[in-house]
């Protein structure tokens, strides 16, 4: 108990001690990249605890029952009781900003800034948790899973906005240079999925085995990236070669993380004797993904055609102005500049904070299974399924922004 009073009472003076000297710096521009560095640092707290907090959380008497809880039991509760503060932080911004329009709303204020008071407000959550029973840990991890795969689906609807924009972006040009870098970069991202699938027949296949569901897994991805380019080339599709290949690859990729993430004793699994090197690298991919992710939807937010923008936002109500409008007098232009709206969605910001702190949490704790080794992260049939369920849904989506102009010609898809 002194040593955990001791570590929290260290935990509070470091992070006292960067609060100051790093909240007076942070201004609106950078408010944004602020809240993925604390989110960055409660993965790197989740890390750590993950690794030597077992020890601490045997000797409370409010986390050991009577019940006998092997290490990794403790390693998952240090992860979720982290994901769980910092969820609860996330989430309460979220339910502040709810309404926010303009800039000249209070909570404007508070969103981009009074920096060390959240730093705070963070760190007591985060602490708090270690002191919360196990039933309420048990329900936030049965949640989180759900979270977690909400996160992802965001996840799949970023990407599918982000390569129908960079397409979009390119073609606008109207130049014979975009039109061939285009074609030659969709031409390597077909390579390299076709390439990496493969790869992943050597890997995943190994002889001598009975391997069908991992042959399945890889040639229903292989299928898809021939749908793709299919679907979209077809003349009674809007559609476009780079999307379709930029696709492709994320699907190879997500069949891969599937893939590696079997039972590291599983016969088909080809890379069970590189076992700590291999979580090792899913980690860091996992993490590295998570925050560009979150980040990225954070940037997009103000830009995005789709729910990724708030109502009152330029860019989702952009248009041309009633002839009234244009004609207003110079008082009422001011009074438009003095309330201008905000550039993208506060609440929906912090929302997706909020599901990646679940997702994080199921990285690292193996979807709350602890019947693998501590030493290994995100491995389980579980996983597996995630990630394959992933792939479909992804290619699912983007079979619909293909085809969806097809039946509701009226409406605006992705």
């Amino acid at each position: 108990m002194s040593c955990l009073a001791c570590f929290a009472s260290c935990c509070a003076t470091m992070t006292c001690g960067l609060c100051t000297s790093v909240a007076s710096g942070l201004s609106k521009k950078s408010a944004r990249l602020a809240y993925c560095g604390l989110f960055g640092l409660s993965l790197i707290v989740s890390w750590i605890l993950r690794e030597v907090a077992a020890p601490l959380l045997e000797k409370l008497p409010w986390i050991k029952s009577s019940d006998t809880h092997s290490e990794e039991w403790y390693q998952i509760q240090a992860v979720l009781r982290v994901s769980l503060g910092n969820f609860l932080f996330f989430a309460i911004l979220a339910i502040i900003m709810i309404g926010v329009k303009d800039q000249n709303d209070r909570r404007d204020s508070w969103h981009h800034g009074g920096w060390i008071a959240k730093m705070v407000i963070w760190l007591l959550l985060v602490v708090l948790m270690f002191f919360m029973p196990n039933v309420i840990i048990s329900i936030y991890g049965t949640i989180s899973k759900f979270g977690a795969g909400l996160f992802l689906l965001v996840q799949v609807i970023i990407l599918l906005d982000f390569t129908h924009s960079w397409n979009d972006a390119w073609v606008e040009k109207d130049e014979q240079k975009w039109y061939i870098a285009l074609l030659a970069i969709s031409i390597v991202c077909y390579l390299a999925a076709f390439t990496f699938s493969g790869i992943l027949f050597i890997w995943f296949n190994p002889s001598g085995h009975d391997c069908g569901l991992n042959v399945f897994f890889i040639v229903m991805t292989m299928i898809l990236a021939f749908a793709f380019a299919i679907i979209a080339l077809h003349p009674t599709v809007s559609g476009s070669l780079l999307p379709a290949s930029v696709i492709s690859v994320y699907c190879a990729y997500v069949c891969y993380t599937g893939l590696s993430s079997e039972p590291h004793d599983y016969v088909c699994n080809g890379l069970h004797n590189k076992t700590k090197a291999v979580s090792t690298s899913t980690l860091v991919l996992g993490m590295l993904t998570t925050v560009l992710s979150v980040l990225y939807s954070a940037v997009r937010a103000g830009s995005s055609t789709t729910f990724l923008s708030p109502p009152s936002s330029p860019k989702s109500s952009a248009g041309k102005k009633p002839l009234l409008e244009e004609k207003l007098e110079e008082g009422e232009e001011k009074k438009e500049k003095e309330a201008q709206p905000v550039s993208y969605s506060y609440t929906f910001f912090h929302l997706i904070f909020a599901l990646a702190s679940m997702y994080s949490a199921m990285l690292l704790s193996g979807w709350t299974n602890s019947s693998e080794s501590s030493d290994l992260i995100d491995v389980g049939w579980t996983s597996v399924w995630v990630r394959i369920c992933t792939e479909w849904v992804t290619a699912a989506l983007y079979v619909w922004t293909l085809l969806a102009p097809l039946f509701f010609p009226d409406r605006e898809f992705l």
